[in-house]
């Protein structure tokens, strides 16, 4: 099964955190995915911008970075993340990410339901 960015994507701008823009795919369209996937989406975050420590409980997420540097908090250790890198919180763990390149710090970020 094949679908358009039309069909799929949500832009969220702001998203309530400043300088962060979500392009959220509509999981529902894809019958049985939405069972196992909370979110599919690319995150951008603006420079100085952050994505808030949060802990995940009953679902686990993993970032893949494509563009910008980012300060990344894995549970209170802070780590430089790059394109290429990719993060993972389990239930039960917490994480945030800063953008603190210049530019758009940009990023896949997948919620998997335990």
């Amino acid at each position: 099964m094949i679908k358009t960015k039309e069909e799929l994507i949500r832009e969220v701008a702001g998203n309530g955190k400043g300088g962060i823009k979500l392009a959220l795919t509509d999981l529902k369209k894809f019958p049985g995915v939405s069972d196992k996937l909370g979110m599919f989406s690319i995150a951008e975050v603006g420079y100085g911008e952050m994505v808030d420590f949060h802990i995940h409980e009953g679902d686990a997420e993993l970032y893949y970075i494509l563009e910008g540097t980012g300060l990344y908090d894995d549970n209170g250790e802070m780590k430089t993340v790059t394109p290429g890198t990719v993060t993972f919180t389990p239930s039960g763990s917490g994480h945030s990410i800063k953008n603190v390149g210049e530019g758009i710090l940009k990023f896949v970020a997948l919620i998997i339901k335990d």
